[in-house]
């Protein structure tokens, strides 16, 4: 990984509501295994005061950053980790699992 790659990684978590939404699908992967580890964007809506339009374009730049994949499934958005990508970036910065 290069440090532009990097560097757009950090840019898009570096938005406060950005941030809470990146940690809040985090969190959704982590407690759900009947999920697959996937996230649905309705529950973060119910959770977070923030307009849907607004997480919208939240995803669109996490996505834009590779840090979830979002996919539609009927009507609705799920979204998961790019588990490979926060690999990648805890090795640049030689941070060990906790």
């Amino acid at each position: 990984m290069n440090s532009k790659k990097l560097a757009k990684i950090f840019k898009a978590l570096s938005n406060e509501n950005r941030l809470e939404i990146y940690l809040q699908i985090v969190k959704s992967n982590e407690q759900s295994f009947s999920t697959q580890d996937e996230c649905f964007i309705i529950d973060i809506i119910s959770k977070l005061s923030i307009g849907a339009p607004t997480i919208s374009h939240h995803l669109k730049e996490l996505s834009n950053a590779e840090l979830i994949f979002t996919e539609k499934r009927g009507k609705f958005l799920i979204a998961k980790i790019n588990e490979e990508l926060i690999e990648e970036v805890c090795a640049m910065l030689k941070i060990n699992e906790l």
